[in-house]
């Protein structure tokens, strides 16, 4: 039997994953199972089991997914050599995660699931890290462009204004996905004057 190249079998993975996300989407993570998945997928079980192991390594792997690529569209905005103000920052990642089609409430299961399930927890965690990560580089980028906002120095403001930042984030998320008639843009732009510009 013939093996599938690297590239196949991520494009396979990548596959798998957009239909998970669309079965979660749909149902959300306690209602979908492995079958809803695999229907979605319209590949065997097998195909989808020989890439992941259940629908929490699924569901973890599609969280991993959404939030890693948020880093790529930082660098992307940074490109041209400017470096995004952290409303723009915030904003970036916000617009990336929306643009998947990923239904915010999943990101709140995420969470909660965490709060009682060690390896969702840890799942969370590892996103967060990525993120966070992403978060600081472009943020201290822009502070060493902007010194009179960083008179410690550009890290340690990059490194005080995240868990802020990122209380935003979490905050345009639970409200997006919690509270009929949120107003996004009226929230951005509370954000956009509260934060150093």
């Amino acid at each position: 039997m013939p093996k599938i190249s690297d590239a196949r079998r991520d494009a396979r993975r990548n596959e798998i994953l957009e239909a998970a996300r669309r079965a979660f989407t749909a149902k959300g993570y306690q209602h979908t199972s492995m079958a809803d998945v695999i229907a979605e997928a319209e590949l065997s079980t097998g195909a989808v089991y020989s890439y992941f192991e259940g629908k929490r390594d699924l569901f973890a792997a599609v969280a991993r997914h959404v939030l890693g690529r948020r880093n790529a569209d930082l660098v992307e905005a940074a490109a041209d050599g400017t470096p995004p103000a952290p409303a723009d920052v915030l904003q970036i990642v916000l617009d990336g995660v929306l643009s998947e089609g990923l239904d915010l409430r999943l990101l709140v299961q995420l969470w909660g699931e965490a709060t009682v399930d060690p390896e969702m927890r840890d799942v969370v965690n590892g996103g967060v890290k990525v993120l966070r990560g992403a978060f600081v580089t472009a943020l201290r980028r822009w502070f060493e462009v902007h010194p009179e906002h960083a008179p410690d120095g550009a890290e340690v403001a990059a490194e005080e204004l995240v868990p802020v930042l990122m209380g935003m984030g979490q905050g345009f998320i639970f409200q997006s996905a919690m509270l009929d008639g949120f107003d996004r843009a009226a929230y951005l732009d509370g954000v956009r004057r509260l934060l150093p510009h």
